[in-house]
């Protein structure tokens, strides 16, 4: 993910979290109300900034699963072509067995061609996955700070939540790494 787009998905979220801090509360509630087509919008914004390399991973994982499936068909075909053909061939038993060790072989290396396949795809797909899990672990981090933010404590007086706001307390706001 560039950072362009991880600026772009960040920007994405902190307009979800200022839609949410700015909603109506509900009475009696620490529930608030919001805008759904304004909210879906921007959760739709923030998927379709997702990288590209999930995208990758989502084709590898259909591609692998198409080869997987054309493998074992052939690997089926061959079997079974080489039954019918041991099948003609009964009375010359070496011809049999060899094309019975012919087709075991070209089973057995079909098997393992598509063993590496999808163990090359899986080392891939994890690989990608693990980055954007930890994308994702970042963003729900932040997710998770400013919906601490929002937490009402009803033992501190409203005027409490100004003045630290004023102070410059611990309240006054998320880190600007862009800010010295």
């Amino acid at each position: 993910m560039s950072e362009g787009e991880a600026r772009a998905l960040e920007d994405l979220l902190f307009d979800l979290r200022e839609l949410v801090e700015q909603a109506r509360t509900m009475p009696m509630s620490a529930s608030v109300l919001v805008n759904r087509d304004e909210t879906l919008s921007i959760v739709e914004d923030a998927i379709g900034s997702f990288p590209e390399e999930l995208r990758r991973a989502r084709w590898l994982l259909k591609e692998r699963d198409e080869f997987l499936a054309t493998a074992q068909r052939d690997a089926d075909a061959l079997v079974e072509a080489a039954r019918t053909q041991a099948e003609r061939m009964v009375e010359r038993t070496e011809i049999v067995r060899e094309a019975r060790r012919t087709a075991e072989q070209t089973v057995a290396d079909a098997d393992a061609d598509a063993r590496r396949l999808r163990h090359e795809a899986e080392d891939f797909i994890d690989a990608r996955l693990e980055a954007f899990e930890e994308t994702l672990t970042r963003t729900l981090e932040s997710v998770r700070r400013g919906r601490a933010r929002l937490q009402v404590d009803p033992d501190r007086p409203e005027s409490a939540d100004a003045d630290a706001d004023e102070a410059g307390g611990p309240e006054r706001g998320f880190f600007d790494q862009d800010e010295g």
